[in-house]
């Protein structure tokens, strides 16, 4: 093979490489702009809201992707009444939902443990009662579809505040979900035991973490 053609080859080669290291960046920058409404407040370790009252709001990194686009898409719905987070989910379409669940569904490196930790005695007879297990799965870390939310080591506040939300009578335009399963297992139970579920679930293991962006590190 003569020099020439080496050249042109290397030349071919070199400028390949240099427009998909040209486009990669775009597209990171692309998803990273995306998810940069998102940042505010789930990347920020032990951020906390104040509506409907104060809590942290949930970490999400380490959550299915079908789950994250289903709550999204419940947002932008009304289905889940939260006027911030319906306004962020409006302006989404739903490439946009694909790219923002992708890109966190991918950030948690954590792993649940195999082995549950024991409840007492009340908050088995809660768990039992709820049936929690049989969407929620082993742990409640590993959801029977991936449209559920895995549940196990989400923030206790957060949780008592989402089971309360689904016991709402839907009058409200801006508290409350409308999930018909989850809202007849939420009303089962009062304040008091709902608040004790949420507690030991959150004691759990989990996949679930927030992951920050470098400037709030």
């Amino acid at each position: 093979m003569n020099k020439k053609l080496i050249t042109l080859m290397a030349l071919a080669v070199a400028q390949v490489t240099s427009v998909a290291l040209a486009q990669e960046p775009k597209t990171n920058a692309a998803v990273e702009t995306k998810v940069a409404m998102c940042i505010g407040c789930h990347g920020i370790v032990g951020y906390q809201a104040t509506f409907p009252e104060i809590h942290k709001v949930p970490m999400i990194s380490g959550q299915s992707e079908k789950y994250i686009i289903e709550a999204l898409t419940a947002y932008k719905k009304g289905e889940r009444k939260h006027p911030s987070m319906r306004g962020i989910a409006e302006s989404l379409t739903e490439q946009d939902m694909t790219d923002v669940a992708a890109f966190y569904a991918g950030k948690s490196s954590k792993k649940a443990a195999a082995e549950p930790v024991k409840p007492s005695a009340e908050v088995q007879a809660l768990l039992t009662k709820g049936n929690c297990a049989s969407c929620h799965g082993a742990n409640f870390s590993k959801p029977i579809t991936e449209t559920y939310p895995k549940i196990a080591g989400q923030y206790p506040d957060y949780l008592f505040v989402a089971l309360k939300a689904y016991k709402a009578d839907g009058k409200s335009p801006v508290l409350g979900r409308n999930n018909a399963i989850m809202g007849g297992i939420a009303k089962q139970f009062t304040n008091n035991e709902l608040k004790l579920l949420a507690k030991y679930m959150g004691s759990l293991s989990t996949d679930l973490e927030v992951t920050p962006e470098s400037r709030f590190r």
